[in-house]
């Protein structure tokens, strides 16, 4: 069993900072990509970032310049750093990671349940 859980999300003001972190647990055998992504009320949710697991990012295009996410892969977590929140950045965000379960052969993505992140105006 694999399970991810997210961490940190809550309430700022606009031009507050955020980290959210994300653990992975279970039964494991590696991690490939680890992303992020979010989901505003009554939008379909995005891609927000994604490292790989040689830690190169990449970022859509909205948050480049605000968002960091880096990893470590010995903790199996993956942070988002969030800086100068707007408005817009409200959302509930969730992790994901591509990974390959103990005793298996092909990678899966694997979802966390999800952190609300509230910024007000």
């Amino acid at each position: 069993q694999v399970q991810l859980v997210e961490s940190g999300g809550g309430l700022v003001q606009a031009g507050g900072s955020l980290r959210l972190s994300c653990t992975a647990s279970g039964s494991i055998f590696s991690i490939n990509n680890m992303s992020w992504h979010r989901q505003a009320p009554g939008k379909q949710r995005e891609w927000v970032a994604t490292i790989t697991w040689g830690g190169s990012p990449t970022y859509r295009d909205s948050v480049k310049g605000r968002f960091t996410i880096f990893r470590d892969n010995a903790r199996r977590t993956v942070t988002l750093q969030i800086n100068n929140l707007k408005p817009e950045d409200t959302a509930v965000y969730y992790c994901k990671a591509n990974l390959v379960h103990s005793g298996g052969y092909f990678p899966n993505d694997y979802w966390g349940q999800g952190t609300q992140v509230t910024v007000s105006s």
